[in-house]
């Protein structure tokens, strides 16, 4: 079982700039973010979708997040 349950677009956006993640670009429902030491990360989800545990272990694996960031 995943350690990663569902969560809204917009509280993980949240959790990605309270652990450093800034937004570089915006464009419509997509957001270039950057942090210092990793590569830009492009996040593509309206604030009300859900994301699922595979999609949230993918981001988590690209950005540093971990499940009690949220």
């Amino acid at each position: 079982m995943s350690q990663w349950s569902s969560a809204k677009a917009k509280r993980v956006l949240a959790a990605l700039l309270r652990i450093g993640w800034s937004i570089k670009r915006e464009s419509s429902s997509h957001k270039i973010l950057s942090r210092a030491g990793w590569a830009d990360v492009v996040f593509a989800f309206h604030d009300k979708e859900e994301i699922g545990p595979k999609m949230l272990a993918r981001i988590a694996k690209n950005t540093g997040l971990k499940p009690e960031d949220l």
